[in-house]
């Protein structure tokens, strides 16, 4: 039985580390010249994978922490698929645009917010700058169930898409109210039955646990309307509660937020729903049947995980394209202006819109790759890390394994000479098993921090 009070004691800030260094590293330290360098210099043998920014919604969800520009102006959207189209041919100045691309995803914002129409213009100019995508890449769209016709998911289809990601968060209506975001369970259903006719290989669900109302008893109702819909995998994200960085956050009453031993409930409670139900769980917040790559992934320790989540596509050129998307390279991070205009004005002046971003030490290097492991597979092979780095890891680590002796007295990690492993039940404080590995997070004094709680 777990003690859900005391685990309770765990919930402070923390990165959910889809990136390490993590973003607040990110500095214009790292300039336009390093960055173009940097793109010219990858290793030729790797594959792209592609991340296109679509921003526009028409009105705020207040959990939402992407960076979103809100408007009914259709001339703005056909603006900015202008302005990515610039930006593409500029970057062809300095990839080889011809090389394979193995992955392609369009996230937001909502991207089925753009016309028919618009969808197609954003496909077509993609597929004329990069014309060789493999046989078997993963090409996903994150679709918003309100806005969403069966034109356009033929034209997702059309266009080589075989993954769909549905936004639904939670099915009961006095959460959906607290959160600006009505959406009934037949309006989700009917758009996962256009994905489903389009004949997507996949389809995916996302939800999230930590919203103001929810309770253990109404998440169990969400999950057991999400079990209806037969996803191929769910996504069961941890609210990440930052009214300092989100001002439409701050229209959330925060007393009416679940107390972290509520969230840690739902979650083990998720996670045996989903795992009795047939389904595995992938990574700290990702479920996938059976006969899902992401599952035969984890069999073989392939899991990888970066900006778009958890992949198989690891090992590849990560290119973020369109505002305030983010690029990832063997020893770099870049990121795309936040702001319309200053991106705008970098590609009018024939640049790409890059704004800061961090070049990697062979320390981060170090740290990202047992952080990473650790994230996707719960577990860390020891010897490959020292082999990898010509390390002595116990040496290297010395502070974090001190550190980890904790959750090792509570059962919650097991650590020998050949591997770091986490238990089931320490998987749900998996952020925290990472961060004394962080060098970063150390200088920061824990009330500084401006990460969201780790529970």
């Amino acid at each position: 039985m777990i003690d859900f009070e005391k685990f309770s004691k765990y919930s402070k800030p923390g990165p959910r580390y889809t990136s390490y260094p993590t973003a607040v590293e990110f500095s214009e330290k790292f300039t336009y010249d390093r960055y173009i360098e940097k793109l010219q210099s990858q290793d030729e043998s790797k594959p792209l994978s592609l991340y296109f920014h679509l921003p526009f919604c028409r009105s705020a969800c207040y959990f939402c922490g992407c960076n979103v520009v809100y408007t009914s102006k259709e001339e703005k959207k056909d603006r900015y698929i202008d302005y990515l189209t610039k930006e593409m041919e500029i970057l062809s100045q300095f990839i080889d645009t011809k090389k394979e691309v193995t992955q392609l995803h369009f996230g937001g914002g909502t991207p089925t917010f753009f016309s028919d129409a618009q969808l197609e213009r954003v496909i077509e100019a993609i597929h004329k700058m990069f014309p060789n995508f493999s046989n078997d890449a993963e090409v996903s769209c994150e679709i918003d169930p309100r806005f969403l016709t069966k034109k356009q998911m033929d034209i997702l289809k059309k266009g080589g898409f075989n993954r769909v990601s549905f936004g639904v968060q939670d099915f009961e209506p006095k959460v959906q109210e607290a959160v600006h975001r009505l959406q009934s369970f037949e309006e989700t259903k009917r758009a996962v039955d256009i994905a489903r006719e389009a004949g997507m290989k996949s389809v995916n669900i996302d939800l999230i646990y930590g919203l103001p109302y929810q309770t253990f008893e109404s998440f169990k109702r969400t999950l057991d309307m999400t079990i209806k819909l037969d996803p191929d995998r769910i996504a069961v994200f941890n609210y990440a509660h930052v009214p300092w960085m989100k001002k439409t956050m701050r229209k959330i009453d925060e007393t009416t937020l679940p107390h972290p031993s509520e969230k840690l409930k739902i979650l083990k409670y998720t996670i045996d729903f989903f795992t009795s139900n047939g389904y595995k769980m992938i990574g700290m917040d990702h479920f996938a049947k059976p006969d899902d790559e992401l599952f035969k992934a984890i069999e073989k320790g392939e899991l990888h995980r970066n900006f778009q989540g958890y992949t198989t596509k690891g090992g590849s050129h990560l290119i973020g394209i369109g505002l305030t998307s983010i690029g990832e390279g063997d020893d770099y991070y870049a990121q795309n202006y936040k702001e319309m205009n200053f991106y705008e004005k970098a590609i009018d002046e024939g640049k790409l819109p890059f704004h800061r971003g961090v070049e990697l030490s062979l320390d981060d290097k170090i740290r990202k790759a047992v952080i990473m492991e650790l994230m996707s597979n719960f577990k860390l092979n020891i010897p490959r890390i020292e082999k990898e780095f010509s390390i002595d890891f116990k040496k290297y680590f010395a502070d974090a394994i001190e550190e980890l002796q904790e959750f090792v007295k509570e059962g919650l990690v097991y650590i020998d000479d050949q591997k770091i492993e986490v238990s089931p039940t320490g998987t749900l404080l998996i952020r925290n098993i990472c961060m004394p590995f962080d060098a970063y997070l150390k200088k920061i004094p824990e009330k500084k921090r401006v990460f969201s709680k780790t529970v």
